[in-house]
């Protein structure tokens, strides 16, 4: 057994990690500053303010992007979780995503910056982004969107918060989620790192990542079953039917991808798949340094959005 299987060594590589992450976004430039990551896909316009939620886990700051010219007033509204392992703050690293979608979607996208572990384990981030989507649905006629056309979305983790936040909103009857858009999720945690295979020798995820991640999110092993955590594992047998129609976008090369691919197959299942997309030679976190296969992916993104809140709900297969 690797010893960071142990949850207090895990705990204590993640926080290292947050450290090193900090510095890195406090740099005047270069890769993972701040500055650098604003810089990305300027075509697209910044026009975004502050906000913070109330939560029962903590106050959850967000960043509102607004569209320069929404084809409705007040716009619908994308809600928007950012990777890192369940780990990693750093909702800034998805600002391009989020510029693409205001000015390709149409709609506000709220960013937002959830608790992360070790310091909020499982389940409060979960629960966390549960709430902010529901506080964004009963109020956005005070700030600007209106709540009852809602889309929400995540990347790597925040992919993962995305599906356990349509969970708790089918099972607790609403608020109504017209798309989720799961791009790279880890769903299946109760699988080791080290038995899940990629199509590449080196994938970007690595099983000594995904342990420090792991073991700091959901320490206790048992609970790693949960439906928020794992949808993807065969012990969640439940029935999704009614649960928001989807979108789920894979890697070639991630080591993430099986996963994905059987959470698809059982959304489809449940007459809730709109599409799995695979994108082709690409590897776990592709679009934080591909810049043309980001655009094409968020362009995706941005189409099925429009569609989900601007027109008819988009047909499930």
């Amino acid at each position: 057994m690797s010893i960071l299987a142990r949850p207090a060594v895990a705990a204590f590589a993640a926080q290292a990690m947050q450290r090193l992450v900090l510095l890195a976004s406090r740099r005047a430039s270069g890769p993972g500053s701040t500055a650098s990551r604003l810089a990305r896909l300027p075509e697209f316009p910044r026009t975004a303010r502050e906000l913070t939620i109330p939560t029962s886990v903590a106050p959850a700051q967000v960043t509102v992007y607004l569209p320069e010219a929404a084809p409705d007033s007040p716009p619908p509204v994308h809600v928007n979780f950012h990777g890192g392992g369940y780990v990693l703050q750093g909702a800034e690293m998805d600002d391009a995503l989020c510029r693409c979608l205001a000015a390709q979607a149409g709609v506000a996208v709220v960013n937002v910056e959830y608790a992360v572990a070790p310091q909020h384990p499982f389940p409060a981030p979960p629960r966390q982004g549960y709430e902010v989507v529901r506080w964004v649905a009963e109020h956005g006629a005070e700030h600007g969107w209106d709540g009852s056309r809602l889309t929400v979305g995540g990347q790597s983790a925040g992919g993962g918060l995305a599906a356990a936040v349509a969970r708790q909103a089918l099972e607790e009857g609403g608020p109504s989620i017209a798309l989720q858009v799961l791009h790279y999720p880890p769903l299946d945690l109760v699988t080791s790192a080290k038995d899940k295979r990629a199509a590449i020798a080196k994938p970007m995820l690595r099983p000594w990542m995904a342990e420090i991640f792991d073991n700091s999110y959901v320490p206790d092993p048992r609970k790693r079953a949960d439906r928020l955590v794992s949808p993807a594992h065969p012990t969640d047998t439940a029935d999704l039917k009614g649960i928001a129609p989807a979108v789920v976008i894979t890697a070639e090369f991630d080591l993430l991808k099986a996963e994905g691919e059987r959470y698809a197959e059982r959304l489809r299942e449940a007459g809730a798949l709109v599409e799995h997309h695979d994108v082709p030679g690409a590897d776990h976190g592709y679009d934080g340094e591909d810049d043309e296969k980001a655009r094409q992916v968020y362009a995706l993104i941005a189409r099925h959005v429009r569609k989900a809140v601007h027109a008819e709900a988009p047909e499930a297969t």
